[in-house]
């Protein structure tokens, strides 16, 4: 395998930066050849380097399957867990309370990879399914590569990828073996809805009643993180939940958002920001 030229290296890095928001460290930079390395074998290319100048002289599909090849991808089911017990002890049921009267929730999974984040809350509000019988119940998930989406949208997966995280309960519940892999129950694969969306970029309209923007931030510069929990905020219901990862927050980046004291990795729409936000518009009204 040939080295990356130091100055092909910075060309990807800037590529990647403007495209999709993501740093690339130069300790990085053996990951960036052994993946292009791939990419190139898989598209019959001679190499890493005659990977990134076809894209440098304009090769724009080639530049998807580039950026695709570099995106983060370590994604399993029921990650980290405590998101998905507070999700399933805390949160859902407060949602249910505070929401009976409309009798609505409405879930966004961004950065969702190939759908286990998005799954495994509707394997969450599966176990709440007698109480929300009736309810309209949205659960929209997103990821910047369109291949992932395609992945998840079949709600297929290999041995090794239901064996990371997923409970042999789940899977017993919700799920059929199909040949070598497992396919996902169609009942749980109706209830999403996967769209191809760029954060660094691009946002969905809210308002939602919880956000899981997990293991994303760590990736993105500090602008990009800045503008995208900007964005978050505003798609956030005024008393919904916004989830990150464990390693996450959102000190120093934003002030439109605040820890839940009571509930760690939680955080919550300023209330400074929605009082300034309803004076503004009682003042509009006045």
């Amino acid at each position: 395998m040939r080295a990356v030229t130091a100055q092909d290296f910075r060309f990807v890095q800037s590529l990647m930066l403007r495209r999709a928001g993501l740093t690339l460290w130069s300790e990085k930079r053996y990951l960036v050849e052994r993946r292009l390395e791939a990419l190139a074998a898989e598209m019959g290319l001679a190499g890493a380097e005659d990977v990134i100048a076809r894209v440098r002289g304009g090769a724009q599909a080639l530049e998807v399957r580039l950026i695709d090849a570099l995106l983060p991808a370590d994604t399993h089911f029921f990650r980290d867990r405590r998101p998905f017990e507070q999700l399933d002890t805390v949160l859902i049921p407060s949602l249910m309370a505070e929401r009976s009267h409309l009798r609505k929730l409405r879930i966004w999974c961004a950065a969702t990879g190939k759908g286990q984040e998005a799954y495994s809350v509707a394997m969450v509000l599966a176990r709440h399914a007698e109480a929300l019988a009736g309810w309209s119940v949205d659960i929209l998930a997103t990821d910047i590569s369109a291949s992932a989406i395609a992945q998840a949208t079949t709600g297929r997966y290999d041995h090794f990828e239901v064996q990371r995280g997923l409970p042999i309960r789940e899977l017993l519940a919700h799920f059929t073996r199909d040949g070598e892999d497992w396919t996902i129950s169609a009942h749980l694969r109706r209830a999403i809805r996967f769209e191809v969306v760029n954060l660094a970029h691009e946002t969905v309209a809210g308002a939602f009643d919880v956000i899981l923007c997990r293991n994303l931030l760590m990736h993105l510069d500090t602008h990009v993180k800045q503008a995208l929990l900007d964005r978050v905020a505003n798609a956030l219901a005024p008393d919904g939940a916004l989830l990150l990862g464990a390693t996450e927050s959102v000190i120093g980046l934003t002030g439109r958002l605040q820890p839940d004291p009571a509930q760690p990795g939680v955080y919550r729409r300023s209330r400074e920001r929605q009082l300034a936000t309803g004076l503004q518009r009682l003042a509009a009204i006045a």
